[in-house]
């Protein structure tokens, strides 16, 4: 099977494609895009591989969102109706459980992980330096088992969650020598906090909100096109033309083309070098 596009970050495990999750995956295989699944806790990391497992063409990466390092809110889309109790749970980063899930050979990634101020004037004060161990020790687990890391990065008010993730892994001198060290994913920061990762080698992912809103032109611009991956963050942010629906992997053709006009470069051109960027990042077979 070979791809003609990589959505490299989605979660068509979570409870919102409970209803037709194959089907969906399907229709990505079958219109020639890859799928990265992407885990946020235990179980969601646990049923990523499952995927990853059942299908060529689809990729597992494990972790824990900082979210949940916390309780917090629910979200229906991720965990269901029914599962209120297991959503942000307030989880500690068990090292040996996704150890034993990071060492599949079909794990690509480790993460989503990072940190994320937007919520956290709702939570205790004590969530940041949760967040910050838990970043840690995927930071741990990535340099021992050889494999890049998926970042989670969202800034708060006056408080750039980027400018910290930097600092602690430069403290960690975070470098795995091959390929890319990590992807910056939903990029939403600044051409200033991009700067420090693109010199150390980050590449950079953008979703469907590129093709509603303006403000990521310019970053889309500045940026290498070696360095530029293309994700979906489905089931949420579906791009024009299916905003207001749920989102899916199959989508990322849309963000594609966008990148594509926003940069003012040829279609065919950039669609190829985005799934080398992929490969590339993941060590996968060119």
């Amino acid at each position: 099977m070979l791809p003609k596009f990589f959505d490299i970050h989605s979660h068509p495990n979570f409870a919102a494609f409970d209803g037709d999750r194959d089907e969906t995956i399907k229709r990505s295989l079958e219109s020639g895009v890859f799928v990265n699944v992407v885990g946020t806790q235990k179980d969601t990391s646990k049923s990523a591989l499952e995927l990853a497992e059942k299908y060529e063409g689809v990729y597992a990466t494990v972790g824990l969102h900082p979210i949940h390092t916390g309780k917090s809110f629910h979200d229906k889309d991720e965990i269901g109706e029914g599962g209120q109790e297991f959503t942000s749970r307030g989880e500690s980063f068990d090292y040996d459980y996704y150890k034993k899930l990071a060492i599949h050979p079909k794990v690509v990634a480790i993460g989503e992980c990072g940190l994320d101020y937007f919520r956290i004037e709702y939570q205790v004060l004590s969530i940041k330096e949760k967040q910050e161990v838990a970043f840690q020790k995927h930071i741990e687990l990535a340099i021992e088992v050889k494999k890049p890391l998926m970042l989670h990065l969202r800034n708060g008010e006056n408080r750039s969650a980027y400018k910290d993730a930097f600092s602690i892994l430069k403290s960690f001198n975070f470098n795995l020598k091959s390929g890319r060290p990590g992807n910056l994913h939903f990029f939403a920061g600044t051409i200033d906090e991009a700067k420090p990762f693109l010199d150390a080698g980050f590449t950079f992912s953008f979703t469907g909100v590129i093709t509603f809103a303006r403000s990521y032109d310019e970053i889309i611009r500045y940026l290498p096109l070696d360095r530029i991956l293309s994700e979906t963050d489905s089931p949420y942010v579906a791009p024009t033309p299916h905003r207001g629906k749920r989102n899916e992997p199959l989508y990322v053709i849309e963000v594609v083309k966008k990148i594509a006009e926003i940069r003012g470069e040829d279609l065919e051109k950039l669609k190829k070098q985005l799934l080398q960027n992929s490969l590339v990042f993941f060590n996968l077979p060119c």
